[in-house]
C-alpha cells in the first residue's frame, strides 16, 4: 500500500506542475521530516541535529551545507559544503551534488515556502520541512 502511495505522489508531482516554479523555494534552512522507500518502509525524524542549509546564485549554483542550529538563531558548522547546480531537464529540476569524493543528482518532486521534496536514484523520496529556529527571548 505504501509504494502504491508513493507512485501515486510521485505520478501527481511529476505531471502536475511546472519545475521551473520550484527554483524560487529551493534556497533556506531545511530540516529532514521524513523518508518514504522504494519497498514501502518509511522513517520518520522527530528530532534532528542538523539540518541542511541551500544556498544558490543567480545562475542557479551554489552549495548544500549541514548546520548544527544552536539558540537565538546560530548554526554550527564545518568546512564541509557540496557544490551543487540545479537544472531543468526532461520536464523535470534536478539537483547536481559535487565533492571531491563523488558526484550525484536528484530530482526536486516539489518545492514551496514550506516543504521540500526531492527523491534519488534509489526512488527513495526525502521530505523537508522549513526550518524554525530555536528563539528564546531571553531578560
Amino acid at each position: 500500500m505504501r509504494k502504491l502511495t508513493v507512485l501515486l505522489c510521485l505520478l501527481i508531482f511529476s505531471c502536475s506542475k511546472n519545475p521551473e516554479l520550484y527554483i524560487p523555494h529551493i534556497e533556506g534552512y531545511w530540516e529532514i521530516e521524513n523518508v518514504s522507500f522504494y519497498n514501502g518502509d518509511q522513517k520518520d525524524y522527530k528530532y534532528n541535529e542538523t539540518i541542511d542549509y541551500i544556498s544558490l546564485n543567480d545562475s542557479l549554483k551554489g552549495f548544500r551545507k549541514k548546520l548544527k542550529p544552536g539558540l537565538n538563531d546560530t548554526y554550527f558548522t564545518s568546512a564541509d559544503a557540496e557544490a551543487i547546480s540545479v537544472k531543468i531537464e526532461d520536464d523535470s529540476l534536478r539537483i547536481y551534488y559535487s565533492t571531491p569524493y563523488a558526484k550525484w543528482k536528484e530530482t526536486i518532486l516539489s518545492a514551496t515556502p514550506q516543504q521540500l521534496i526531492i527523491i534519488n536514484k534509489n526512488k527513495a523520496v526525502y521530505t523537508y520541512k522549513k526550518y524554525t529556529p530555536i528563539i528564546l527571548d531571553i531578560e
